[in-house]
């Protein structure tokens, strides 16, 4: 049997290498059954990659859209590829080829990985620095912007809580906030 694996580490990366065009290549690859992992490459921990494995056996072929969907630290994929080629599992990458347990194979494999594994080290670097410099700036805070009110129903709703006539939930719900943003806006208020 031929299966597909996909990998993206957060939804933001849907556009361009996203799961869809990913589930797409692997089924125009012959893949029949696609596993998706929305996490992280730097661990091979994963619950649809558990479950794939779980899946594979001798005689299957694991189709991947690029090597570093498998994993992205050169240790983690190389031991994750060896031990399929060992089970019998053939490995294509589709940007690659089909991968050997040659020495040559193995080189290649090992290069490919320590090059996904120094990309990965790359865009945290950039992301840190990039921090950096934005920490600078007059008005930076760390993490998402604060979420947009209507400041006018949020007084009336609070009025509401206050007067037990709403629950926190309720108001909370009905201002399209989650609870602890609803907490969050009235300790603010209240300051």
């Amino acid at each position: 049997m031929i299966y597909g694996y996909a990998r993206i580490s957060s939804r933001s990366q849907e556009d361009g290498n996203g799961l869809e065009v990913q589930r797409r290549k692997l089924v125009e690859a012959g893949a029949e059954r696609v596993f998706e992992d929305v996490f992280t490459g730097t661990t091979m921990d994963r619950p649809a990659w558990d479950d794939l494995n779980a899946h594979l056996a001798c005689g299957d072929t694991l189709v991947v859209a690029k090597l570093d969907r498998i994993a992205r630290t050169s240790s983690g994929g190389f031991e994750a590829v060896k031990g399929l080629l060992s089970r019998g599992v053939s490995v294509r990458i589709l940007n690659m080829g089909l991968v050997d347990d040659t020495p040559t194979g193995k080189l290649i494999l090992n290069i490919m990985f320590a090059f996904a594994e120094f990309e990965r080290n790359m865009i945290v670097e950039r992301m840190a620095e990039g921090k950096e410099v934005a920490r600078q700036r007059d008005g930076y805070r760390e993490g998402r912007p604060r979420a947009e009110i209507d400041e006018e129903l949020f007084a009336s709703l609070r009025e509401k809580v206050e007067s037990k006539e709403l629950t926190v939930k309720e108001a909370a719900s009905a201002l399209g906030v989650s609870e602890s943003t609803w907490r969050r806006r009235c300790a603010d208020a209240a300051a």
